[in-house]
C-alpha cells in the first residue's frame, strides 16, 4: 500500500467525528472496519449518523460517531490510515455540451494521454433547417484564416464554428461516417477529418492499443461490432478496416469496449434475446460480456455483466429492425428478430461505455425505466469486470448514447443531448482526519497528528485510455511514534452542489 499525504485542508460545515476501533477485525498487520457488523461493534456513541449497508454517513447537517479505543499487548508501528468511500459515484455536475459545436450523433471519447484527447462523431455543417414549404437559408460566407493554437505544430485554419480549427486532414472530404477532433484542453478542438465511411457510420466505441486507435462500429446497425485499426488519426483517412470483431449470437450491439491491464479486450454488448427492443429505445435488460486477447477477433462470451430479466413466459414473439437487411443483405435476409417474452415489464439499458478506476469498473449507458420510459444516463459498478455489476444511479433526461473519459484531471460524461457532465471522481469531498497514539500504555492518547484533509487522486496509466490510476485517500503515519493503542477521528463535510455526499465504506489502519 502506497502511503499518501495531503497537506491542505478545507473549511468544513458538516462533520462526522469517529474514534477507532473497538471490536474491529484484525487481519494480519492491519485493523479494518468494513462491514455493518464491524461498524456496529465499534460504535460507543453516535448522534445524527446513519450506519447502514456497511457504510457510515451523516443523515443530517451534523453527525457524530465515537468508537472504542483499539489496544494492543505490545507496541506497534503504524504505517498509514486508508479511508475508502462507496463507489456509487453520484458526484456529477452538468456542463454545456462537450466537444465541437458541430459534432453530431453519439459522441465517442478517447484519451491517448495527458493533453491528448479525442472525440469522434458525425460532421454537421450547421445549415439552418427549412420550415415546411420554405427554402432553406444559405450559410453566411466564411473565409478561413491561418491560425495557431498552443500544442499544435501543424498548419491550422479557423472555421465557422467556435473554438474549432481545421488541420490539413480536416480539409479532406467526408466519407459519410465519423470524423475525428483533437484537443489539448477539452475546450479548443482541431478537426482532423474522417475516420470511418458511410457503411461504417454506426460507431460505438474506441480504444487505444499499442499506439493505435481501435474504432469499433456496428454493421449493420445494432449488429456484430466491426473494427478499424488506425495508426494515424491526423491524415483525414480511415484506418485499416479489419472487418467483424465480435460475432454476437444475439441481436443488438451498441457495444462498449475496454482493455484491461493484462491487454485483454472486453466488450459489453446489448443482448435483445429477452425483450422487444423496438419498443424500448433499442435497449435491453441484459448486457452481454465477451473477451478477446487482441480486440480484433476471438471474442469468447462470458456470464452477462448485467442481467435484470424478469420471469420468462415460455412464449416467443417478433419485432422488426429497419436497417439489417438494407445495410447488409448478404448476411441478413430479413429484418425480423425473435425474442423470449418476459413478464412483468423490464428495465432496459444499452449504448454501453466503460471505464476502470483503480480496479473498480463502471458501465455507463442508456437507462429506459419501466413505466413512463423517461430516459437518462444510468450506471453500474463492479470490483471486477468478470463479476456481476450492480446499479448505482441515473442522471439527466433524454436518449443519451453516452461515453466517458478521463482528461485534465477530471472525468467527462458526454451524451448526444445538449447537457453533458463532469466529475472530479468517485471520491466526495470533504474528509479530514487525525490519528492519536497511546505511548505509555495507560489507555489514554498522548499525541495526535494534525488534522489533514485526505482524498483519492487519479492519474493516467501510460498506454491505456480507460484504465485510470487511483491513489487511495490515506494519511502517512510512518513517522508517528510507536504505541500500545490508537484512535482515529474523522470530520466529513458535504461540500458538493450535487446529490452526492461522503459515504465512508471502510477504514484501514496498517502496521509494520
Amino acid at each position: 500500500m502506497t502511503a499518501h499525504r495531503i497537506f491542505y485542508m478545507k473549511q468544513t460545515t458538516l462533520f462526522l467525528t469517529t474514534t477507532l476501533l473497538g471490536q474491529a477485525l484484525v487481519s494480519g498487520e492491519s485493523v479494518t472496519v468494513d462491514s455493518q457488523a464491524d461498524w456496529e461493534k465499534a460504535i460507543a456513541s453516535s448522534n445524527g449518523v446513519a450506519v447502514a449497508n456497511g457504510t457510515v454517513s451523516p443523515n443530517g447537517k451534523t453527525g457524530q460517531l465515537k468508537t472504542k479505543l483499539k489496544r494492543f499487548d505490545r507496541k506497534r508501528s503504524a504505517l498509514s490510515l486508508t479511508i475508502r468511500q462507496s463507489p456509487v459515484w453520484q458526484n456529477w455536475n452538468p456542463i454545456e455540451n462537450l466537444g465541437p459545436a458541430n459534432l453530431r450523433d453519439a459522441p465517442v471519447l478517447l484519451t491517448v494521454g495527458p493533453g491528448n484527447y479525442w472525440m469522434f462523431g458525425r460532421y454537421g455543417n450547421n445549415k439552418p433547417k427549412a420550415k415546411r414549404g420554405e427554402q432553406a437559408k444559405l450559410l453566411a460566407k466564411f473565409t478561413p484564416q491561418e491560425a495557431k493554437l498552443e500544442g499544435f505544430d501543424m498548419p491550422l485554419q479557423t472555421t465557422r464554428f467556435p473554438n474549432q480549427y481545421n488541420a490539413p486532414g480536416g480539409l479532406n472530404p467526408g466519407k459519410g461516417g465519423y470524423h475525428a477532433w483533437q484537443s489539448r484542453d477539452m475546450k479548443n478542438w482541431v478537426h482532423h477529418g474522417p475516420v470511418t465511411e458511410g457503411f461504417s457510420r454506426w460507431v460505438t466505441s474506441a480504444e487505444w492499443v499499442d499506439g493505435k486507435a481501435y474504432i469499433y462500429y456496428d454493421f449493420p446497425n445494432d449488429q456484430d461490432p466491426h473494427v478499424y485499426v488506425d495508426d494515424n488519426l491526423f491524415d483525414g483517412l480511415p484506418g485499416k478496416n479489419m472487418g467483424i470483431a465480435v460475432e454476437d449470437p444475439s441481436h443488438g450491439s451498441d457495444a462498449g469496449f475496454i482493455r484491461d491491464l493484462d491487454g485483454n479486450m472486453h466488450v459489453i454488448i446489448e443482448d435483445w434475446g429477452a425483450i422487444n427492443a423496438s419498443k424500448r429505445s433499442w435497449d435491453s435488460p441484459v448486457a452481454g460480456h465477451a473477451v478477446s486477447p487482441n480486440g480484433l477477433n476471438g471474442f469468447k462470451f462470458q456470464k452477462p455483466a448485467v442481467d435484470n430479466r424478469t420471469k420468462p413466459t415460455g412464449k416467443t414473439a417478433t419485432y422488426r429492425h429497419p436497417h439489417w437487411a438494407k445495410e447488409d443483405p448478404k448476411r441478413f435476409k430479413t429484418n425480423i428478430a425473435e425474442y423470449e417474452v418476459h413478464e412483468p415489464e423490464q428495465e432496459a439499458y444499452g449504448d454501453w461505455a466503460a471505464i476502470c478506476i483503480g480496479g473498480q469498473y463502471y458501465l455507463f449507458g442508456d437507462y429506459d425505466p419501466i413505466g413512463g420510459h423517461k430516459m437518462s444516463v444510468g450506471w453500474f459498478t463492479s470490483p471486477s469486470i468478470d463479476q456481476p455489476f450492480t446499479w448505482c444511479d441515473k442522471i439527466g433526461n433524454g436518449h443519451p448514447d453516452p461515453d466517458i473519459s478521463f482528461a485534465e484531471g477530471r472525468f467527462y460524461l458526454a451524451t448526444q443531448q445538449q447537457t453533458d457532465y463532469v466529475s472530479p471522481g468517485p471520491w466526495v469531498e470533504t474528509v479530514t482526519t487525525r490519528v492519536g497514539v497511546d505511548t505509555s500504555n495507560d489507555g489514554k492518547i498522548d499525541l495526535w497528528t494534525n488534522w489533514i484533509e485526505v482524498k483519492e487522486s487519479y492519474d493516467y496509466i501510460k498506454g491505456f485510455s480507460k484504465q485510470i490510476k487511483c491513489v487511495p485517500a490515506a494519511l502517512d503515519l510512518s513517522k508517528f511514534p510507536d504505541g500500545y493503542a490508537f484512535q482515529v477521528e474523522l470530520k466529513i463535510a458535504d461540500s458538493t452542489d450535487n446529490k452526492s455526499k461522503p459515504i465512508i465504506e471502510s477504514l484501514e489502519l496498517t502496521f509494520e
